[in-house]
């Protein structure tokens, strides 16, 4: 009996040992994940265009770029579209589709990346899904995350979701499926895409599931929702919850205030249009420094501050439809990069503007980066130090922003992040500056500051250039 209860009890601890060793190997498997708000906080995105990045444009020969990447100090690559573009109603040069060519050439056009063919497939000419996969987990191990550019609003016109499910588009009163249609009822030009039909129910669920796809096959990080305003709240407040069940998201919509709701809990950031097109009318001289703060302060008053902006002076839009940096800019465009660092938000680095893009990239067709361009270098170490500043807690998205009224004129503008000041940035906004001292009537903007990058800017006499700046840190 007592040689049982011994065996008895062996056998017990035993079994509770293999308990325990199981339910540690159980916690081992379970992967955590760090809060988005954490990792967004100083992060500059960075926009791959994967088609135009490379001679081959694939994802292999893109992933040979990473270090460099690493090495700029970007945090986030948000992907433009990487799926299969439609053929039907693919669009060769303006509105001429490839089909209606004497010769149709779908080699030599592209088409819109956001021409959806096949959600959870890969354009082939990029590579497959597992490609795709190695580069974001190649990113983890670096420290990137990783965003996918999501079309929620419409698909190519061949998508099999057209012929195996009509009734998930958007139709007119003949009962046609409708290209995307604006509030006055004309078109908006997008005639290479079919409008969806986010009253039906099915379609929503297979969007959401086809989202799902990307964080559960690749566990990507987040997406960028292209036209998110023209989507209802109430979809992306669907999509929020089920994609957040997989793993905390950081989500962006291209909107701005559009549909403030959205961003009570669908999105955590939204695009800097106005303040973008506010760059652009600084160097034209269309309005003056106090622009800034007023529009700043516009957009905060309607999204509120829990949410952001990506401020930009250039992304795939802008460089393809409307010009270069330096068609829009000129010789601003290093204090209009400086603003879109020093303002509350996560600045936006274009795929090429760190090489100096100087050519407006095909929006339809093969086109190629010169990544050896006069002054490249030059480009990529002038983004890696804005990058290094960004990484201070002063310039995090929730920290103090202060628009110091002591030093700013109609021209010369001057902002003061975290608290105590412990960042000013010094920028001469409106071209004015005639390369005289700032110091003025024993006004001193320099006092108690270490310049730590400048441009147009001497250290010695505080003499400011035309569309010089200074970025100065806080003596300890």
């Amino acid at each position: 009996m007592k040689k049982y209860l011994i065996i008895s009890f062996t056998l017990f601890a035993m079994a509770c040992s293999n308990n325990v060793s199981n339910k540690s190997a159980d916690l081992e498997d379970v992967k955590t994940y760090e809060n988005p708000k954490e990792w967004v906080k100083n992060a500059t995105i960075y926009e791959v265009n994967v088609r135009q990045y490379t001679a081959e444009g694939t994802f292999k020969a893109f992933e040979k770029r990473l270090p460099k990447l690493k090495e700029l100090g970007v945090d986030i690559l948000w992907f433009m579209p990487i799926q299969p573009i439609g053929k039907k109603n693919r669009k060769a040069v303006g509105e001429t589709f490839v089909q209606d060519l004497p010769n149709p050439d779908y080699d030599k056009y592209w088409g819109s990346p956001y021409s959806i063919a096949d959600y959870t497939a890969t354009n082939p000419r990029y590579g497959t899904v597992e490609d795709f996969k190695r580069i974001i987990t190649t990113c983890h191990d670096m420290g990137i995350k990783v965003m996918l550019d999501w079309v929620g609003n419409h698909t190519s016109w061949d998508n099999q979701w057209i012929i195996d499910h009509p009734e998930w588009y958007t139709h007119d009163s003949t009962g046609k499926i409708t290209d995307p249609i604006g509030e006055d009822g004309k078109s908006w030009g997008w005639t290479d895409v079919a409008d969806l039909n986010y009253d039906n129910q099915e379609m929503r669920a297979e969007m959401i599931k086809s989202m799902r796809f990307w964080v559960e096959e690749c566990d990507l990080d987040g997406f960028r929702c292209d036209v998110a305003m023209e989507v209802p709240t109430d979809f992306w407040n669907q999509a929020r919850t089920a994609l957040d069940d997989v793993k905390p998201m950081f989500m962006l919509a291209e909107s701005e205030t559009h549909q403030p709701d959205q961003f009570d809990s669908a999105f955590d950031a939204y695009y800097g249009w106005e303040m973008h097109h506010i760059f652009n009318k600084l160097y034209s001289g269309e309005v003056t420094a106090d622009e800034v703060q007023k529009v700043m302060n516009a957009k905060d008053s309607v999204n509120g501050t829990d949410v952001f902006p990506m401020n930009m002076i250039t992304n795939h839009d802008e460089n393809s439809w409307n010009g270069t940096i330096d068609e829009r800019l000129g010789e601003s465009w290093k204090t209009m990069a400086v603003l879109s660092y020093a303002l509350r938000g996560m600045p936006l680095i274009y795929s090429g503007q760190e090489a100096g893009l100087n050519h407006r990239l095909s929006f339809f067709g093969k086109d190629e980066i010169n990544w050896e361009a006069d002054n490249a270098n030059d480009y990529f170490e002038f983004y890696k130090v804005l990058n290094e500043i960004k990484a201070n807690p002063a310039l995090a998205v929730d920290s103090e922003i202060h628009f110091n009224v002591d030093y700013t004129t109609e021209s010369l503008l001057t902002i003061d992040r975290g608290a105590n000041s412990e960042y000013r940035l010094i920028m001469d906004v409106g071209g004015k500056a005639d390369g005289n001292s700032i110091i003025e009537n024993e006004i001193n903007p320099i006092l108690g500051y270490n310049v730590v990058f400048s441009d147009g800017f001497e250290d010695e006499t505080s003499n400011l250039s035309r569309w010089g700046f200074a970025v100065l840190k806080k003596r300890k």
